[in-house]
C-alpha cells in the first residue's frame, strides 16, 4: 500500500499518514490506557490521528450490548464475542473495525477492505450473522490532537509500523502487542524502558 503524504502547514518536512498502522506501546509508556498496548491507527492526517486500542478486553461481550440496544441476536455464538475497549475517548460509544469494507450508514474507509463503523445497522447485520466476514468490537476509540501523536513519536513513546489484519482478527488478545512489534522486527522484551531504543 502506497503511503500517502499530507502537506504540513508548519512549514516542516510533510506528515507521513500512518493510517492502516499500528502504534506500539514502548515499554516505558506509563499511561495507563496505552501501557502495553498495540492500537491500529484508522485514521492520521493534520488534524491528528483516531485508532482503536486492540489487546484491552472488557469484561462486556457483544450480547450485553446487543441486550442494551434491543437487538436480537440469532445465536449464542454471536452473542459471546468479545467487547474491547479502544480507547479512552467517548468510551460509552461502539465502534466495530472490519473487514470487508462493505457499506453501512457511518463509516470511516481505512484502507479498500478496512474499515470502522459506529452506526447501529451493523450490529443489527453482525447479530443476525450477516455482518461482515471479520468485525472487531470496541467501546470507545484512541484520539490525538493536530501534532500531537508526532510529539509522542518524536519522544520515544511508541513504535510504529504497518498493520496486519490477521493480529486484529486471529492473533490471540495477550500476543498481540507483541506481534505488531514482531512486524517491525522488534523484540520488546530486549528494550531497555530508559533508553527508548533496541
Amino acid at each position: 500500500m502506497e503511503t500517502t503524504t499530507l502537506p504540513d502547514t508548519m512549514g516542516m518536512s510533510p506528515v507521513e499518514s500512518l493510517s492502516n498502522h499500528f502504534l506500539i506501546a514502548m515499554p516505558a509508556l506509563a499511561d495507563p490506557n496505552f501501557h502495553h498496548t498495540a492500537t491500529f491507527l484508522c485514521e492520521h492526517n493534520d488534524d491528528g490521528a483516531l485508532g482503536l486500542v486492540i489487546n484491552r478486553p472488557t469484561e462486556l461481550q457483544l450480547g450485553d450490548i446487543l441486550e442494551h440496544m434491543d437487538i436480537e441476536a440469532v445465536n449464542s455464538e454471536i452473542t459471546r464475542q468479545a467487547v474491547y475497549m479502544g480507547g479512552p475517548v467517548q468510551s460509552d460509544r461502539g465502534f466495530v473495525l472490519h473487514e470487508p469494507l462493505g457499506s453501512w450508514e457511518a463509516t470511516l474507509k481505512v484502507t479498500d477492505d478496512i474499515g470502522i463503523t459506529s452506526s447501529r445497522d451493523i450490529l443489527e447485520a453482525i447479530a443476525l450473522g450477516e455482518g461482515p466476514n471479520k468485525a472487531f468490537i470496541t467501546l470507545g476509540y484512541a484520539g490525538w490532537g493536530a501534532g500531537q501523536l508526532e510529539q509522542e513519536l518524536a519522544a520515544n513513546a511508541w513504535l510504529n509500523g504497518p498493520a496486519s489484519t490477521r493480529i486484529v482478527f486471529e492473533t490471540p488478545c495477550e500476543q498481540r502487542w507483541e506481534a505488531a512489534a514482531a512486524l517491525i522486527g522488534i523484540d520488546l522484551n530486549l528494550i531497555s524502558g530508559d533508553t527508548g531504543h533496541a
